[in-house]
């Protein structure tokens, strides 16, 4: 049989070590190896017992975890460390990431994914509470893709003459304009309007105006 996990319980709260404690050693690969309320102790501590995986609290007297991280990094680098945390709180978490955490779970997290999250780090992976990894993924999704623009499809002609035609200009009086036939106006209006899903002169007036071309 393996060897079970090591774990040092960092914690300034009794009622919590304890109940960490009975979770924790009732798992067959699991052993709690010892317990500290405090950062120094637990530098102290995570060199003489050698845990495979530290639980640790960021808020504790003598020395944060936040301040131990980096010091407990230099003197056991071999040493896992899973902050246990009420912070739910991404500046915290890449805070304790960059110290050298393996990874970060809050207080509230249900005893399974506790253990899930012990068990990772023993391995060698990290692991992030899986509520603030969904904010994080969220966070970085790219933007949606702006919405097409079909006037920008129109060609030069076909806006001009559908901008005319929402001034209220006859066919006639832009063909005069461009100096073209009166059949090749009604070509560029028809294949215009066509791009544009608009199916009657009031419908075109009411898109040029919100398009600002009739300012």
């Amino acid at each position: 049989m393996p060897k079970p996990i090591g774990v040092l319980l960092a914690d300034d709260h009794a009622i919590l070590r304890a109940g960490l404690r009975l979770l924790l050693d009732a798992q067959p690969d699991m052993q709690v190896v010892g317990e500290t309320s405090d950062g120094l102790e637990t530098l102290a501590r995570a060199g003489e017992l050698q845990p495979d995986v530290i639980l640790l609290d960021l808020t504790m007297p003598n020395l944060g975890g936040l301040d131990a991280l980096p010091l407990l990094k230099q003197r056991a680098p071999g040493i896992r460390v899973l902050i246990l945390t009420m912070h739910d709180n991404e500046g915290y978490l890449r805070q304790a990431l960059q110290s050298g955490a393996a990874g970060y779970v809050l207080k509230g997290a249900v005893d399974s994914e506790l253990l899930n999250a012990i068990r990772a780090v023993a391995r060698g992976e990290t692991y992030i509470h899986s509520a603030i990894t969904h904010r994080l993924l969220d966070s970085i999704q790219p933007p949606p893709a702006p919405i097409p623009d079909p006037w920008e499809n129109l060609s030069v002609r076909e806006f001009a003459v559908l901008r005319l035609v929402a001034l209220g200009y006859t066919n006639g009086e832009i063909a005069e304009k461009f100096s073209i036939s009166v059949k090749t106006v009604e070509t560029h209006r028809a294949r215009g309007m066509e791009k544009l899903d608009l199916h009657t002169r009031a419908e075109l007036v009411r898109a040029a105006i919100a398009k600002g071309l009739l300012e």
